[in-house]
């Protein structure tokens, strides 16, 4: 299943996608598309519904964020050693775990506002791991029972406030609108290897990202059972396992970053593509930031 939310920001509504590529209404079955129903008799639920039944929306509303009030957005960095070469730092020897303020959390297609002072904000296309099940010192094999699907997050980073400014990476990863999460949550039964997925993104049409999951250091079981030693993944909590390489902090001979008026998009094999406009602070934003 394809499962989303649709509508204002702050108003959505839970929905899916059907195999026509039609928006549904589940508003019906599910107040919403949370941690409440990812969970596997909640999923069979809804998989047992005949889609071509449901409400059919018209148009092309705005979609939100594809979870609704995610608990952790838990990152991954450095998690592709062709990134970790051009960022210019070591392959780690156990995961780089840093946060994502939840108020960071923004529709798919909703524009990305540039902090005040920014002068370096970068772009990170990432594979994003929904939570279906509690999971509290897993192991890897039983690790992947605990995920209700997948999702594309451009894990938005600004470069000076991570790395130039003191302390930890997460002032530079969590400002408003920089966890655009969607546009869809694709269930893991429809997505046979997450580690075979092609990921890309482009900036005003030029492609600077085009790698695979295939190459990440740490895999989505060593990564769940590793967190889950030191805090309780719950329902509905979001893992970004990590960018290829292409972000703009490594184009040579120099670096490269977002201004105003720029474009991003950015997909991923199977889930979905995202597209959004970059605004300075203070400017008119086509919708706001949504948990």
């Amino acid at each position: 299943m394809k499962l989303l939310r649709y509508g204002l920001a702050g108003r959505e509504k839970p929905g899916l996608m059907d195999t026509d590529g039609r928006l549904r209404d589940l508003s019906a079955h599910v107040p919403d598309i949370d941690g409440t129903v990812l969970d596997p008799a909640s999923l069979d639920r809804l998989r047992a519904l005949d889609a071509s039944k449901l409400p059919l929306v018209e148009g092309r509303p705005r979609l939100g964020a594809c979870v609704a009030g995610i608990g952790k957005f838990v990152c991954i960095g450095l998690n592709y050693a062709d990134h970790a070469a051009e960022s210019g730092m070591p392959v780690p020897a156990e995961p780089v775990v840093f946060g994502k303020w939840t108020s960071a959390v923004v529709g798919p297609n909703d524009d990305v506002v540039l902090p005040r002072g920014s002068m370096k904000t970068d772009w990170e296309v990432e594979l994003g791991v929904v939570i279906g099940t509690a999971a509290r010192y897993v192991g890897e094999e039983q690790a992947m029972s605990h995920v209700a699907g997948y999702c594309v997050v451009n894990d938005v980073s600004e470069r000076s406030y991570q790395l130039e400014r003191g302390g930890t990476w997460d002032k530079g990863k969590g400002c408003d609108t920089f966890g655009p999460t969607g546009p869809w949550l694709v269930t893991a039964d429809e997505v046979p290897d997450p580690h075979a997925l092609g990921l890309w993104l482009e900036v005003d049409g030029r492609r600077y990202q085009d790698g695979s999951t295939a190459t990440m250091i740490f895999r989505i079981p060593q990564l769940i059972a590793y967190l889950s030693r030191f805090m309780t993944l719950r329902p509905g909590d979001v893992i970004s396992t990590g960018t290829p390489p292409g972000v703009g902090m490594g184009c040579k001979p120099e670096p490269v970053f977002l201004r105003p008026g720029q474009t991003m998009r950015l997909g991923i094999d199977g889930l979905g593509v995202q597209q959004q406009r970059v605004v300075a602070h203070g400017e008119a934003s086509h919708g706001q930031p949504s948990a």
